[in-house]
């Protein structure tokens, strides 16, 4: 099955794949969004990421509220069965702490996760498809994913790697090493630039980006 109403928004982490989306929403298209999706795909799976990574990963949500700043870890032998239900959430800065330093570890996640979020991103693009209007996909690891096949438009937010490496650092508060380890962690960008029927560039501020996504909409238009 093709979305021909559909057209992915993809890059790589730093890239403006977000910004590109807000403007987007603010011009009247619907998006959907595989990081909102996979959020909350994991807190569903809760549970298996104790079994999985170890119960220091979640969180109990009632310990949440009554401290926002502070998270309780489970030990080995801790209310796992608690896990099961909706008052766990995962802790994404730890779990993307392990996973993003062990391929093997983030395979395990990904397995569990992707088949999830992949049915969901289906369900909400059948919904859209049947209005008969354009719309978004904003899926980040669109080529790393390899199950995707059934858009066939992509866009490729793009910025040079060293602007990546920048944007990574300020945003996640890492030092240069770690945030060239996360973004060459996916496919280089220069790679993806060239796989994409439409790029828009991010490389300056956001005066420059909204110029830019108005070119993109009016190839977008002229193409299809």
């Amino acid at each position: 099955m093709k979305f021909r109403h559909a057209v992915v928004i993809t890059g790589s982490i730093g890239s403006g794949k977000s910004a590109v989306c807000e403007l987007l929403a603010e011009r009247g298209f619907e998006i959907i969004d595989a990081d909102q999706i996979s959020h909350r795909v994991l807190d569903r799976c809760a549970a298996q990421v104790a079994e999985i990574f170890g119960a220091q990963y979640v969180v109990q949500k009632d310990a949440q509220a009554r401290n926002l700043s502070s998270h309780v870890e489970f030990d080995a032998s801790g209310d796992e069965e608690n896990l099961t239900n909706s008052c766990a959430s995962v802790d994404r800065k730890k779990l993307g702490e392990l996973v993003f330093k062990s391929p093997a570890e983030l395979a395990k996640l990904e397995a569990l996760l992707h088949p999830k979020i992949t049915a969901e991103i289906l369900l909400q693009a059948q919904a859209l498809e049947a209005k008969g209007k354009l719309y978004f996909v904003d899926i980040p690891l669109f080529f790393e994913g390899k199950r995707y096949e059934f858009f066939d438009k992509v866009a490729v937010v793009y910025a040079p790697k060293d602007t990546l490496i920048a944007r990574v650092m300020k945003r996640n508060r890492l030092d240069r090493a770690a945030a060239k380890h996360r973004v060459e962690l996916q496919t280089d960008i220069e790679q993806k630039r060239a796989m994409a029927d439409f790029v828009i560039d991010n490389g300056g501020d956001l005066i420059a980006l909204e110029a830019a996504v108005e070119r993109f909409l009016k190839e977008l238009k002229d193409k299809i």
